[in-house]
C-alpha cells in the first residue's frame, strides 16, 4: 500500500524515532517512478514542468532522508522557478531545501518567506513557511511574534469563507502560543491583544518592516532574487 503521507511527516516521524523501514520500499519506487517520468518528458517539455517533476524527486529524497542529495536537486531549481517566474514553485522548492538542514538551509527559508509575502500565493504555503520561522525563533525573541502575526495578517486578507475561518483560527492560536512561551500569557484574548499592542504588531506597515529586517538578518549576504527588481515589476495596487 502506498504511504500516503507528506514528505515533512515522514522526516518529523524519523526525528522522533518512528521506524520508516516499512515506508521506505514505497518511497523507493515512488522515486524511480518520477525518475522515470524525468525520462520520459519530451524534449520540447516546457522547462517549468520539467523543474516541477524534478521538484517530485528532491522531495522523495527528502522523505527518505537522503538531505544532501535532495538539496543538490532542489538548489537549482529555485533558479530555474524564478526565471520562469513560478513564485509558488519556487516558494515551494525552498521548504524543501529548508527541511534538508543544509549550511544555507536558513537561508533558504528567508528567501522562501520573502517571496511568500511578496506574491498572492496560497495563504496556506505562506503560513506553513512563517511556521518554520515561529519554531527557529528563541522563545524570549520578538521574531515569533512578528512571524505569526505576518501569519494572522496573510490568512486575513488572503481568504475568504470557511478556509478564513479556518486559518484565521489556526494562526490566532500560533499567536496564543508564541504569547505563552514569550511572556507567559495564557489564552486571554485580552492580555494577548495588549501583548500585540505593547509589542506594536498590529501597525501592518511596521509589522511588515520588522519581517523584513528579520529576513535581512537570516538571509545575511545568501539573498538567491533581485528583491529591488522583483519589487519594481509588480503591478501598482
Amino acid at each position: 500500500m502506498k504511504d500516503e503521507r507528506s514528505p515533512e511527516q515522514m522526516v518529523i516521524g524519523d526525528k522522533s524515532g518512528i521506524d520508516l523501514s516499512e515506508s521506505r520500499p514505497s518511497l523507493q519506487a515512488l522515486l524511480k517512478e518520477h525518475e522515470a517520468h524525468l525520462q520520459a518528458l519530451p524534449d520540447d517539455c516546457p522547462p517549468v514542468d520539467r523543474a516541477r517533476v524534478q521538484l517530485d524527486i528532491a522531495e522523495t529524497r527528502l522523505a527518505l532522508l537522503q538531505k544532501k542529495e535532495a538539496w543538490d536537486t532542489a538548489r537549482t531549481l529555485f533558479d530555474d522557478f524564478i526565471e520562469q517566474q513560478a513564485w509558488q514553485d519556487a516558494i515551494e522548492t525552498c521548504d524543501v531545501l529548508f527541511q534538508c538542514e543544509q549550511p544555507e538551509s536558513l537561508a533558504a527559508l528567508g528567501n522562501g518567506v520573502w517571496l511568500a509575502v511578496t506574491y498572492p500565493v496560497p495563504a496556506q504555503l505562506t503560513i506553513a513557511l512563517l511556521q518554520h520561522i515561529v519554531d527557529e525563533t528563541p522563545d524570549d525573541s520578538d521574531g515569533a511574534a512578528v512571524a505569526a502575526m505576518a501569519a494572522n495578517y496573510i490568512a486575513d486578507i488572503r481568504t475568504e469563507g470557511k478556509e478564513h475561518e479556518s486559518l484565521t483560527f489556526f494562526t490566532r492560536q500560533m499567536l496564543a502560543a508564541v504569547a505563552k512561551r514569550h511572556r507567559g500569557i495564557e489564552n486571554d484574548p485580552e492580555m494577548i491583544n495588549t501583548w500585540i499592542e505593547i509589542l506594536e504588531l498590529n501597525d501592518v506597515n511596521a509589522l511588515l518592516s520588522r519581517l523584513a529586517a528579520m529576513l535581512d538578518a537570516v538571509v545575511g549576504d545568501h539573498w538567491w532574487v533581485d528583491r529591488d527588481a522583483l519589487r519594481a515589476a509588480l503591478p501598482v495596487s
